[in-house]
């Protein structure tokens, strides 16, 4: 049943997260993790576009899609290895062991074209990130006048933030690894570059967003019971977005429509 009333796009990558520790692997990727989470909150319509390989893999990953009714009419299946990741549990902290760096997918960018382009404008909003091999299409979707949401890592350096930060509407970052003021500054510093609003998630301290005026610090709330910080950050970046670009298309963003998403995004 829909909920929000927000058509989002997952644009880029797509693995399957393989445990080691109980043999079992998961779908997932930072961009499907947005779609099937988007789904969960009950949008309109989200849809997921990239490249698969043609491995047993890639079949796994387009098998729980299609399960959650998230749209691919705009993936392609390449001949060649899908993407994987070798996963195991620290403490209940997630652990990578190892990647393919998204097999076919990381050979093959996905370049776009002016009838992906004009698919791409019944969107609310794209996704994106730093794993996803977009990075030379994302001036294309914001000369299209689409916005655009895009989850930096740990090891995006200064000059990346430069180069993508400009192109970027909603910004995401990781910052458990720095200080709180640290993380003020870098919030600041990511902000002058362009984005609207910038926020980075500091794992059990919750998060700290900017807006370019304002600072909104969002705790989280209570887990009695940690199995597996798997795709943490992806869940509050989607709540966050599927929340607050409802409210704004129903003309009711700003300071307190951030608040009550982050607000959102943290349960």
């Amino acid at each position: 049943m829909m909920v929000h009333n927000v058509k989002i796009l997952g644009f880029g990558d797509n693995v399957v997260d393989q445990y080691e520790h109980i043999k079992t692997m998961y779908p997932g990727g930072n961009c499907v993790n947005l779609c099937a989470y988007a789904m969960m909150f009950g949008v309109e319509k989200s849809a997921y576009m990239g490249y698969f390989g043609d491995d047993e893999n890639a079949e796994y990953v387009i098998s729980i899609l299609e399960k959650l009714g998230v749209e691919m009419i705009k993936c392609k299946q390449l001949h060649g290895e899908n993407g994987w990741a070798k996963v195991t549990l620290v403490d209940g902290d997630r652990t990578f062991l190892g990647c393919n760096e998204g097999g076919i997918r990381g050979e093959t960018p996905y370049i776009l074209d002016r009838f992906d382009l004009e698919y791409i404008k019944q969107f609310d909003l794209v996704h994106s990130g730093n794993y996803c091999f977009t990075e030379s299409e994302l001036s294309k979707i914001k000369e299209a006048h689409i916005p655009i949401s895009f989850d930096f890592s740990d090891d995006s350096t200064d000059e990346y933030y430069e180069r993508i930060a400009p192109l970027v509407d909603y910004a995401f970052m990781s910052c458990s690894d720095i200080s709180k003021e640290e993380t003020y500054e870098k919030l600041k510093k990511v902000s002058a570059l362009g984005p609207k609003f910038v926020c980075a998630s500091r794992g059990d301290e919750g998060c700290i967003a900017f807006d370019g005026n304002e600072f909104y610090v969002q705790g989280i709330k209570p887990v009695t019971n940690m199995v597996d910080t798997m795709a943490a950050g992806d869940s509050l970046l989607t709540a966050f977005l599927v929340s607050y670009v409802s409210k704004e298309k129903e003309g009711h963003g700003g300071p307190q429509a951030i608040r009550e998403s982050l607000d959102l995004a943290a349960g």
